[in-house]
C-alpha cells in the first residue's frame, strides 16, 4: 500500500506539470510542427512525382512526333532514290535527272543534292556541282557495289566548317543485274533536327538521329548542331521498363536528361530525344522551395501555425481532389475504350452487340423491321502493304467519318476490327431503305482518298440481313450479313447483296469444300491432265500445259474454278503447287525414258505461289529430284502477277532464268502491262488470252486487230507466241496467216490424263515417220 501511494504521489506533479498551458502549448506546437512538416514533405513528394511524370510523358510524346517526322523524311529520300534508279536504268543518267527534275520528281535543290556515278565511280550527273568528280575510293561507293538496300552514310563535314552532310544511296544495276553505278542524295544533317522547339525541349534539350553503329548522324542542343559523335548504341536503347524513358547524364556535356529512343522501321537508325532534368523540374523545385519557406515561417511564428496548417491542408486537399478527378477521368476513359474503337472512335463489337440486342427487343414489341449491314473494304491490304499502316489507319478513320456522314442519327455504325464495319438501321418500314443506305455507303467509300499526299481509291462489299426474316437474334443477323458480304465480294466487289438461304447453303458448301481440300493431297484425289501445244509450221506437238483435276470421293469431279480460289485464299495452293511441279516433272522424265521426245511443259503459278518465299528453292529441289532439264519447264504467270510488285517480280524472274527455267505470260492482253514494262522482264513466251481468240469469228475486226497486235508485240520482244482456246479451223487459219508460233485448244485435243497423252505422243511420232 505504501508503495502504491508513493507512486501516485510522484505521478500527480508530473500530470500537473504537463497540464500547464506552456507545456500544452509547446506540445501542441510540436504536434503542429510535425503535422506541418509531414504535409510539406508529402506535397514535395507529390510535386516532384508529378513533374517527373510530366517530363517522362513529354519526352515520350516528343520522340513519337520526331520519329514520325524522320521516318517521313527518310521515306521521301528512299522514294526519290528509287525513282532515279528506275529512270536511270531505263533512260540513262543525264536524261533521268533532267526529266525527273522537269517533272518535279526530285527533292528541292536547296536542301537535297542528287548525284549519279557510273560503275567506275565517275560522277555523270548531279543537281549541284559535285565536290568530287570520282568517288570510286569512297567507302559508301564500295559498300553499294554489293548492297541492294538503301545506304545511310556517316556524316561528313560540309563546305562550311559548322555544317555536316548526310549521304543516302542506292545501287544501280544493268539489265543483266550487273553493277552499273550508284545514285546518292546528300542533305544537310541539320535538316533532320530542324523541328527543334525551345518551348518543348528547352535550351538544353536534345534531339538527334543515331545510327545502329553508335554514330550520331545529327544532334542538336539549342541552336548548336553536331554530327559524328560516337556513343554506346546498346546503352542508348536502355530505358525504364514502364515508361520507355531513361534518366542519364550525356557523356558529351554531362547534362542529366530524360532520354527517349525509338528504333526506325526498315532503317539502321534510331531517333533520340532528351529533356534536361534541371529545366523540366525547375517549376517543381520552385514550388518545393515555396513549401519549405511556408513551413519555416510556420515553425518560427507559432501564432500562424493554424493558418499555415489550414493553408497547407487546403492545398493538399486540392492535390487530392485533382488526383481524384484524374482517377475518375481515367475510369471514364477505360470505360470508353472498353466499348469504343481506339482508332476511329466508333462503338466496338461489345457495345454494338448490346445496342443491337436492345433494338431487337424494341422491334419485337413494336412489330418493326431493322437491318444489319456488314461491310468490308476491298483491297485494304494493298493500301497497308503499299503505303504502310499509318496510311491504312488514316483510311479507316476517313471511312468512319464518311459512314457517319451518310447515315441517319438513329442508325448505328461500329468497327469490328481490321477493315470490317457493321451498321444497324433501326425503325424500318421495309427493307428498301437498307438498299438505299447500302448504295450511299458504297458511293461515299468509293470517292477518292488523299493518303500521304497521293490520291487513292478503294471500294467496299456490303452484305445485308433483315430482322426478323433473316434472324431473330444478334448473332444470327450479324453472321448472315457477313455471309451476304462474302457473296458481294464473289460478285465482283463494290456492290451489296441481301442474305438468302441459298447464300447460307453456299457458305456451308464452301466450308465443306475447304475441309475436303485439306485432305485431298493425302488422299491422292488430285490428278494431272495434259493439253498439247501444236506448232503451226508442221502440226507437230511442241509442248503441253499441265492442268489440275480433283476427283472428290463424294462430290465426283470438282471444277478448278470451284476449288482453286479456295486453295489460293487458304494458302493450300502452295503445297498443292509443289505436288503439281513434282508430279509433272517426274512424268516428263518418264516419257523421255520411254523414248518419247523431250517437250516443254507449262505449269501455271498463282499469285500466292509466285510470292511465296520458298518458290525458287522448291523449284530447284523438284528439278534436282526428278532429273528434268530446267529448260523443259515453263512457268506461266498472269500480267496481274507481274505488275503487282515490279521489284519483287524481277528478283523471282531473274532467279528462274539463272536456273534455266522458262517464263510465259498467261492470258496476255487481259491486263494493263505496257511494252516498256514488258522489256524489263526476262520472258520467253506470251500466250494470247482465249477471249481474243474466241472473238476472231465475230464480224467486227477489233479482236482480229488486237490479236494481230499481240503477235506483233511478241515478235518485237523476240518471244514465242501461243494462242489459247483455238476451237475451229477459221481461228487456226487466221493465226497461221499472222505468223502465230503455236496453238492450243479443243480443236486439236482436250486435256487428257498421262496415259492417253502418252498414246498421243506416240501417234505423233508415227505420223512424222510416215
Amino acid at each position: 500500500m505504501v508503495l502504491k501511494e508513493s507512486v501516485s504521489e510522484i505521478r500527480t506533479p508530473i500530470m500537473r506539470r504537463l497540464a500547464e498551458p506552456q507545456i500544452l502549448f509547446s506540445i501542441f506546437a510540436l504536434v503542429l510542427l510535425g503535422i506541418i512538416w509531414s504535409w510539406t514533405f508529402n506535397l514535395i513528394k507529390v510535386e516532384r512525382a508529378n513533374a517527373v511524370r510530366m517530363a517522362i510523358t513529354t519526352s515520350r510524346e516528343v520522340v513519337e512526333t520526331y520519329e514520325a517526322q524522320v521516318l517521313r523524311a527518310l521515306r521521301e529520300i528512299d522514294q526519290a532514290l528509287r525513282v532515279v534508279k528506275y529512270a536511270y536504268e531505263g533512260r540513262g543518267a543525264q536524261m533521268a535527272l533532267a526529266q525527273l527534275k522537269e517533272r518535279s520528281l526530285l527533292p528541292p535543290d536547296i536542301v537535297f543534292a542528287v548525284s549519279i556515278a557510273d560503275e567506275g565511280g565517275n560522277v555523270v550527273a548531279s543537281t549541284r556541282p559535285p565536290e568530287r568528280s570520282n568517288i570510286a575510293d569512297q567507302a559508301y561507293f564500295l559498300s553499294l557495289r554489293t548492297q541492294d538496300s538503301m545506304l545511310v552514310g556517316l556524316p561528313r563535314p560540309g563546305r562550311n566548317a559548322a555544317e555536316w552532310n548526310l549521304l543516302f544511296g542506292r545501287r544501280l544495276s544493268k539489265a543483266d543485274g550487273a553493277f552499273a553505278g550508284v545514285v546518292t542524295i546528300s542533305v544537310d544533317a541539320a535538316h533532320f533536327v530542324s523541328g527543334y522547339e525551345v518551348s518543348q525541349l528547352g535550351s538544353q534539350g536534345l534531339m538527334g538521329v543515331l545510327g545502329t553503329d553508335g554514330v550520331f548522324r545529327a544532334r542538336r542542343t539549342g541552336d548548336a548542331v553536331f554530327a559524328g559523335d560516337k556513343v554506346d548504341y546498346a546503352a542508348a536503347l536502355v530505358g525504364t521498363e514502364e515508361q520507355g524513358v531513361a534518366l542519364a547524364a550525356n557523356p558529351w556535356d554531362g547534362v542529366r536528361r530524360y532520354i527517349s529512343v525509338r528504333r526506325l522501321y526498315n532503317f539502321p537508325l534510331a531517333v533520340v530525344v532528351g529533356l534536361s532534368e534541371t529545366e523540366q523540374l525547375a517549376a517543381a523545385n520552385k514550388n518545393i522551395r515555396s513549401y519549405l519557406q511556408l513551413a519555416t515561417a510556420g515553425s518560427v511564428m507559432l501564432i500562424l501555425v493554424l493558418a499555415a496548417l489550414g493553408r497547407l491542408s487546403w492545398q493538399l486537399a486540392r492535390v487530392r481532389h485533382r488526383e481524384a478527378e484524374a482517377k475518375i477521368a481515367h475510369a471514364k476513359r477505360v470505360e470508353y475504350l472498353a466499348y469504343h474503337d481506339g482508332l476511329t472512335g466508333l462503338p466496338n463489337r461489345s457495345l454494338f452487340s448490346k445496342l443491337l440486342n436492345q433494338i431487337i427487343g424494341l422491334a419485337q414489341r413494336n412489330d418493326r423491321v431493322l437491318a444489319v449491314l456488314f461491310l468490308d473494304l476491298d483491297r485494304f491490304k494493298q493500301i497497308n502493304d503499299t503505303l504502310g499502316h499509318i496510311a491504312g489507319d488514316q483510311l479507316l478513320q476517313e471511312v468512319a467519318r464518311r459512314l457517319k456522314a451518310v447515315l441517319r442519327d438513329s442508325d448505328a455504325v461500329s468497327r469490328l476490327g481490321g477493315d470490317e464495319f457493321v451498321v444497324m438501321l433501326p425503325e424500318l418500314l421495309d427493307g428498301s431503305y437498307a438498299a438505299t443506305a447500302a448504295q450511299k455507303i458504297l458511293n461515299a467509300i468509293a470517292r477518292p482518298y488523299t493518303l500521304l499526299g497521293q490520291e487513292f481509291r478503294v471500294t467496299a462489299s456490303v452484305g445485308i440481313s433483315i430482322f426478323p426474316q433473316d434472324g431473330k437474334d444478334e448473332q444470327t443477323l450479324t453472321k448472315n450479313a457477313d455471309i451476304a458480304m462474302y457473296q458481294a465480294k464473289e460478285e465482283g466487289k463494290n456492290n451489296f447483296q441481301f442474305y438468302s438461304e441459298k447464300l447460307n447453303a453456299n457458305s456451308l458448301e464452301r466450308l465443306a469444300l475447304e475441309s475436303s481440300l485439306r485432305r485431298a493431297l493425302d488422299g491422292d484425289e488430285f490428278q494431272l491432265h495434259y493439253q498439247a501445244k501444236m506448232g503451226l509450221k508442221d502440226g507437230r506437238i511442241t509442248g503441253m500445259e499441265v492442268l489440275l483435276r480433283w476427283q472428290h470421293p463424294d462430290l465426283g469431279t470438282v471444277a478448278p474454278m470451284q476449288f482453286i480460289p479456295v486453295a489460293e485464299e487458304t494458302g493450300l495452293i502452295v503445297p498443292i503447287g509443289k505436288w503439281i511441279l513434282r508430279t509433272a516433272c517426274r512424268q516428263n522424265v518418264a516419257w523421255q525414258q520411254k523414248g518419247l521426245p523431250p517437250l516443254i511443259m507449262g505449269v501455271n503459278l498463282t499469285m500466292r505461289q509466285f510470292l511465296h518465299e520458298q518458290l525458287l528453292k522448291d523449284i530447284a529441289d523438284v528439278l534436282q529430284e526428278s532429273g528434268m532439264a530446267p529448260q523443259l519447264l515453263e512457268l506461266e504467270v498472269t500480267e496481274r502477277i507481274l505488275m503487282h510488285d515490279v521489284d519483287a517480280t524481277l528478283r523471282v524472274l531473274n532467279g528462274l532464268k539463272e536456273m534455266g527455267v522458262r517464263v510465259a505470260i498467261d492470258n496476255f492482253g487481259s491486263g494493263y502491262s505496257s511494252l516498256a514494262m514488258l522489256r524489263q522482264f526476262p520472258l520467253d513466251t506470251i500466250k494470247i488470252d482465249r477471249s481474243f481468240v474466241r472473238g476472231l469469228n465475230d464480224d467486227e475486226g477489233a479482236n482480229k486487230e488486237l490479236t494481230d497486235a499481240i503477235i506483233a508485240v511478241g515478235k518485237t520482244l523476240s518471244l514465242k507466241v501461243i494462242a489459247e482456246g483455238v476451237e475451229n479451223i477459221e481461228q487456226m487459219e487466221f493465226l497461221r496467216e499472222h505468223s502465230c508460233t503455236e496453238l492450243q485448244g479443243f480443236y486439236f485435243n482436250k486435256p487428257i490424263p498421262a496415259d492417253q497423252f502418252t498414246e498421243l505422243l506416240k501417234n505423233d511420232i508415227v505420223r512424222e515417220a510416215a
